[in-house]
């Protein structure tokens, strides 16, 4: 079994024709299925959440079998995250893709159960705390996306779990948890 880092690549991952679009409609259903499935959980693994269709990613070239994913292929793959609610394109163009292992609720469900799990109800934390801090570290939130982070929440804060407010600098933005 092949890997990229710590990261175990699934079988297919050296079969040259899934590195190339399959013409027939079953057969490129579930190639499609395939790289969703390779992607979400290599960026989960990896903690990326920007995917840049013109950048360098590794699992979109495969040196071993000399086989590379076309421009078409790559836009294909995450689009069809972007149609299950699993990515968003950043831009008009498509040219860069934010990857949701998690997809905006679940992220809102993680930070309330880390937050009661923590004992943090009623307390505040700032953005880069919950980022970077060490109440986060080996957690999914550590190394979040700062743009899906403040995403997730104002959803929460809609729903009135907690109040974000400014900071003297965006390091200082912080979050209040309630009860």
């Amino acid at each position: 079994m092949e890997r990229l880092g710590d990261f175990k690549l699934p079988q297919f991952f050296n079969y040259p024709p899934l590195f190339t679009l399959q013409p027939v409609k079953e057969t490129r259903e579930k190639q499609v299925q395939l790289w969703k499935e390779l992607i979400l959980s290599y960026c989960r693994s990896q903690k990326i959440f920007l995917i840049g269709l013109e950048e360098d990613f590794p699992l979109f070239s495969n040196p071993v079998i000399e086989r590379s994913l076309s421009h078409e292929a790559r836009e294909v793959f995450l689009s069809a995250l972007v149609n299950e609610g699993r990515a968003e394109w950043m831009d008009k163009g498509h040219r860069k893709c934010l990857i949701l292992w998690l997809r905006i609720q679940e992220w809102a469900d993680y930070i309330l159960n880390f937050v009661k799990e923590n004992g943090f109800e009623d307390s505040v934390m700032t953005i880069e705390e919950i980022r970077s801090g060490v109440e986060t570290r080996g957690t999914e939130l550590a190394g979040i996306d700062r743009g899906l982070l403040l995403r997730v929440l104002r959803l929460l804060e809609q729903k009135g779990k907690v109040a974000i407010f400014k900071g003297t600098s965006a390091d200082d933005d912080g979050v209040k948890f309630s009860a």
